[in-house]
């Protein structure tokens, strides 16, 4: 269903992660790059603007798509294939996002870790790691599905329904995830698609986030409550961690 990705997701214009990233890189400087870029919602945004960013991510369905948006706007990216556990890129970056909470994606404790350590390796000394994080703790998981996004594709007369639904063990605190994609038309479903992955996503408390990424010898660590300029406390469900990578 990587076809449909951007259908559901919708409008991203609004999406406040937007303003919030352009005001890291304004402050932290360039070469960027987009960790999870996916299709290219931020990339292909920025790199309109002027901005000099790169992108990663494992899919490679998701950079087929990501590179064919980009033919169309006339845009050229520097796209590569991996996982952020494993990155090994040819150069240094003055920032790194890794946007929509994707650093949760690595369930693996030892692996999120290398991922950290993996970033840190891949900043400029000086340079600013952008991480946002959901606490799942504060998350509701009933394990009832639920219509999480439809959308009309009028070129192929098919409607897009995506059901997804959720259970969360707060010992281990990972998150199990069960998503189901429809496609219908005049009303009948034609297609279904179906995704189980368990353990899905690894949550985090503000104070965990920080430590690992002390452990993982960031300094300057902040912590913003969403994408807002507020400080976060133990009390927010997403929060943004900025961290610097020290000039010695």
């Amino acid at each position: 269903m990587a076809l449909y990705w951007d259908l559901l997701r919708g409008d991203t214009r609004r999406w406040p992660d937007r303003a919030f990233f352009r005001w890291v890189i304004l402050k932290s400087g360039q070469p960027v790059l987009d960790v999870g870029c996916g299709t290219g919602r931020l990339l292909l945004e920025y790199l309109g603007r002027g901005i000099a960013i790169e992108g990663v991510d494992v899919s490679p369905e998701m950079l087929a798509l990501c590179r064919r948006k980009a033919q169309e706007r006339g845009l050229n990216p520097v796209l590569y294939e991996g996982a952020m556990e494993t990155l090994d890129l040819p150069r240094r970056y003055r920032t790194i996002l890794v946007p929509s909470s994707s650093f949760q994606l690595v369930t693996d404790l030892d692996l999120a870790r290398e991922a950290l350590r993996r970033f840190w390796a891949h900043l400029q000394p000086g340079g600013t790691l952008a991480l946002p994080i959901m606490d799942l703790d504060k998350e509701e998981h009933t394990g009832a599905w639920t219509l999480a996004a439809e959308a009309v594709d009028a070129e192929r007369g098919v409607v897009v329904r995506h059901w997804s639904r959720s259970t969360y063990d707060p010992v281990s605190r990972l998150e199990s995830t069960e998503d189901r994609y429809e496609l219908l038309r005049e009303g009948e479903v034609v297609a279904t698609e179906c995704h189980n992955r368990s353990p899905a996503t690894r949550s985090y408390t503000l104070d965990e986030a920080v430590v690992m990424l002390e452990e993982a010898g960031y300094t300057a660590i902040r912590a913003y409550a969403g994408f807002s300029s507020r400080p976060a406390t133990a009390a927010d469900r997403l929060f943004t961690l900025l961290a610097e990578r020290p000039w010695v």
